[in-house]
């Protein structure tokens, strides 16, 4: 029984595990591979043979982009992300670094409750944002500046949303960091803030850098919240327009274009993901095992 068990531990196990996630991992390369091809299709050639493959036709990409203001969306995606991960890290850093650094009994319960905040799904959380973004906006309209953007109530809910897993993950990442290093500053006489901005902050960069990348994937993806608080479509980010291009191009059956606008859609996460992905796999692990 022993052996069986050190088999079933030591090769069997994992073995089988492995095999799993290379099975997961070639399942979704394949449907990558397939969305990639079909953009470059004609919606009857998808019709008659889903597999297949017939050249270079841009004609779905010209279709897609201009059917659903993809230029306009490209760009208000990029500035609700960019804003975004500005305004996220520059509340989360200081905070997390706080965090990890306090010996306030305060603190412990503190990074729990952004712990908490990681199984709170933003549908729990969507009406409530909802009601926030209207009447923010009314309230600037009627009451301070005379307008209002609703994509600035956007970006303050995706920092709402990101914070508790950006925090998290920085504040491990700060503690796994040697507290010699501000003794270091401190004797050189720099205080706690030129300490963290000069010091601390350089170090973390890998850490940072992971949390960046990974944040702007889920927020250049996001959905849910673009969909009820975007409410003009001219400022409709990616993933709303593709909604919108869906629901018209349903009825024409152009295949080809919608799947032109998924690539569009996902194709700059993707070479995001493979150019920084060694990065990532660094920053998560030089946080776990230092």
């Amino acid at each position: 029984m022993n052996a069986i068990g050190r088999y079933l531990g030591d090769r069997a196990v994992p073995r089988g595990i492995k095999v799993l996630l290379w099975l997961v991992a070639g399942v979704n390369l394949a449907l990558l591979a397939w969305t990639l091809l079909s953009s470059f299709r004609s919606s009857r050639a998808l019709w008659s043979d889903p597999l297949g493959a017939d050249g270079l036709n841009l004609g779905g990409y010209a279709r897609a982009w201009h059917a659903a203001d993809f230029a306009g969306a490209f760009i208000s995606t990029l500035l609700v992300t960019s804003a975004s991960i500005v305004v996220l890290m520059a509340l989360a850093t200081p905070a997390s670094y706080v965090l990890a650094r306090s010996t306030r009994r305060s603190a412990a319960p503190l990074v729990t409750y952004f712990a908490a905040g990681l199984a709170l799904p933003v549908q729990a959380v969507l009406i409530p944002y909802q009601t926030l973004a209207q009447g923010l906006s009314q309230f600037m309209n009627d009451w301070v500046t005379g307008w209002w953007d609703d994509r600035i109530s956007l970006v303050i809910c995706n920092v709402a949303v990101s914070m508790p897993f950006t925090v998290f993950v920085l504040t491990g990442y700060f503690r796994s960091l040697p507290s010699e290093l501000e003794e270091a500053a401190a004797l050189d006489g720099a205080g706690p803030a030129r300490a963290f901005w000069k010091v601390m902050v350089p170090v973390a960069r890998p850490g940072l850098s992971t949390v960046v990348v990974l944040n702007a994937i889920g927020l250049w993806n996001e959905f849910l919240l673009a969909s009820v608080i975007l409410r003009d479509p001219t400022k409709f980010t990616l993933p709303a327009a593709l909604n919108q291009l869906n629901s018209t191009m349903q009825y024409s059956s152009d295949w080809g274009g919608l799947f032109a606008g998924v690539t569009i859609l996902v194709a700059p996460m993707v070479v995001l993901f493979f150019w920084f992905g060694r990065k990532i796999m660094d920053g998560m692990t030089l946080g776990v095992t230092r």
